[in-house]
């Protein structure tokens, strides 16, 4: 079976928010992104340079009903544990509130949702020679984050500044209607490999033997609708895709009839719960 290239990345997230100001202002100022264009209700953010998050404004977004497929969260990966101190100490400056702090035994992670409520994580790996394993397989959890900890360790390297050059979206989280079809879109056709099965409602992807590039969840109820078109949140995520691996998961695609969408650079594919997807070759 074709498989992703192991260099296989995530890149940037497209988000639909419904002010583009406020939602620039708490990017930059919470989150420590830095401002990279912005032309009229559309705004890049990035970190050294390189594009992260792009905002379309539209007052007019529908919400995203509760139950529905789509974004659970996308992640910002930090480059080491002083920086998600740093992160923290900002966010604890803008009284920004966080709803949750996880050790996952591969990675140390903060949660929290943005001005109109979409999912973010920012977290810091650790080592890949530190991640547990079971028979070969990833061990991951849910336990508690000594936040003291994070703090004490990083010591005086803590800085509540922007984010280091580096830093980039490390992965993403969805709801998803179903979980087997999901795995033969993400994996069979797509050609990531599924990493971990552990958790209930819950599957986790990636190349190249990371953790996760992408989490599938069905947490929103099994068989869950997508959002009504243009609704608040994720309109698609980028996979930056290494030599001609992009052109072989196109090949894989077609072959099974999912409508494919030509963009510079690349082609856009919908999943199962219609959530878009960008591939790019690199």
């Amino acid at each position: 079976m074709s498989k992703l290239p192991d260099e296989t990345a995530i890149g940037r997230v497209e988000l639909t928010v419904r002010d583009v100001g406020r939602s620039v202002d708490f990017y930059e100022g919470a989150l420590g992104l830095e401002p990279l264009d912005r032309y009229g209700a559309e705004a890049t953010l990035g970190a050294g340079g390189e594009p992260l998050l792009v905002l379309h404004g539209d007052p007019d977004a529908p919400d995203r009903p509760r139950r529905t497929t789509g974004l659970f969260h996308f992640a910002v990966l930090l480059p080491s544990r002083a920086d998600l101190a740093g992160s923290l100490i900002r966010l604890a400056e803008r009284r920004w509130p966080l709803s949750g702090a996880s050790d996952h035994l591969v990675s140390e992670a903060l949660y929290l949702s943005d001005p109109d409520g979409i999912g973010i994580e920012i977290y810091r790996d650790r080592p890949r020679s530190e991640w547990p394993r079971d028979d070969g397989t990833i061990r991951m959890a849910t336990i508690p984050l000594d936040l003291d900890s994070v703090l004490a360790d990083a010591g005086g390297e803590a800085t509540a500044g922007a984010v280091p050059p580096g830093t980039r979206i490390g992965h993403v989280h969805l709801n998803v209607a179903d979980l087997d079809a999901s795995e033969r879109f993400w994996c069979d056709i797509v050609g990531f490999d599924v990493t971990v099965r552990g958790y209930p409602g819950a599957l986790f992807v990636s190349a190249g033997g990371y953790h996760h590039h992408v989490g599938l969840n069905t947490w929103n109820g099994p068989g869950a609708p997508p959002p009504p078109a243009g609704a608040v949140g994720m309109r698609r995520f980028r996979l930056e895709v290494p030599d001609d691996g992009a052109a072989a998961a196109r090949e894989r695609l077609a072959a099974v009839g999912i409508e494919i969408e030509t963009r510079e650079g690349g082609f856009l594919a919908r999943d199962p719960s219609a959530i878009a997807v960008e591939l790019a070759g690199g």
